[in-house]
């Protein structure tokens, strides 16, 4: 397996709170956080602000919705066995504004060095007898297609992007192929899209070690008040973070070399 070389990501999640909407006034105080691990074979703990928060998190669950007051909070991943945060794998440093929703993804970057990336949960209002599925590609692998009943909604999906659909509530058959082809990479896998509900689901893992699944969670409730940043109707594509969190999340990347150490690699032989 690979050794891990770049071996820290710093992000720094800066959200505008007046690009988001009216936020509901019992949540202004607070924001909602999900973590996503999504790198394959690495249980890891999570540190908040150097207290363990997330003990032997294991690789394909969420967890979450944490819910924060909103402040500057730092965040550690480490090996599942370190005892404290001093080592982290990957950090991220989170500037929440109370009433909104972020999800921070811990995967592979296309080239398959782990990365968190930070994304902006869509919270806005759904219309009635709609659903929203929103597709995160953080997974090793070249751009793909997804596709809804052997038809293809969301085209060329690179990572760390994703694409958004407003769609009638209801049961949906997807897979994911790889981009301009019909060779599947990931499912098919049925999807039960609840009424006012969004859904994200991230392609995860390595295609060429075999690793590849699907990690999704569900955020209810959003056919009542607005809280987040709109959506169009309709199939739609998302550049995200490249163009949204531009302006919503100031972003912030720098690799380490470890000398010597083999930290990944140890945990996926």
């Amino acid at each position: 397996m690979r050794r891990l070389v770049a071996a820290t990501a710093a992000g720094t999640l800066a959200v505008a709170a007046s690009l988001l909407g009216a936020l509901p006034a019992s949540a202004a105080g607070t924001a909602e956080v999900y973590v996503v691990h999504g790198i394959p074979d690495l249980p890891v703990d999570v540190y908040v602000n150097g207290a363990l928060t997330l003990d032997n998190f294991k690789p394909e669950t969420v967890a979450g919705p944490l819910d924060l007051p909103a402040g500057s909070y730092d965040v550690a991943i480490t090996k599942s066995d370190a005892k404290d945060d001093s080592a982290p794998l990957l950090t991220a440093k989170a500037d929440l504004v109370g009433g909104t929703s972020v999800a921070l993804v811990a995967h592979l970057s296309e080239s398959g060095d782990p990365t968190i990336t930070p994304y902006a949960n869509d919270i806005s209002t759904i219309s009635a007898g709609q659903t929203r599925l929103v597709v995160r590609h953080d997974a090793a692998a070249p751009a793909v297609d997804i596709r809804a009943g052997g038809k293809v909604v969301l085209a060329g999906v690179t990572n760390p992007k994703e694409g958004v659909l407003n769609i009638p509530a209801g049961s949906v058959d997807a897979d994911v192929v790889l981009a301009g082809t019909d060779k599947v990479a990931i499912g098919p896998a049925t999807l039960d899209l609840a009424e006012g509900s969004a859904t994200f689901v991230h392609a995860v893992g390595s295609a060429k070690d075999g690793t590849l699944a699907l990690v999704s969670f569900t955020i209810p409730g959003l056919n009542g008040a607005p809280g987040g940043v709109p959506a169009g109707t309709g199939p739609t594509y998302s550049s995200v973070p490249t163009i949204l969190l531009v302006v919503l999340l100031t972003v912030g990347v720098a690799a380490v070399a470890v000398g010597g150490r083999r930290l990944y690699s140890e945990h996926t032989r």
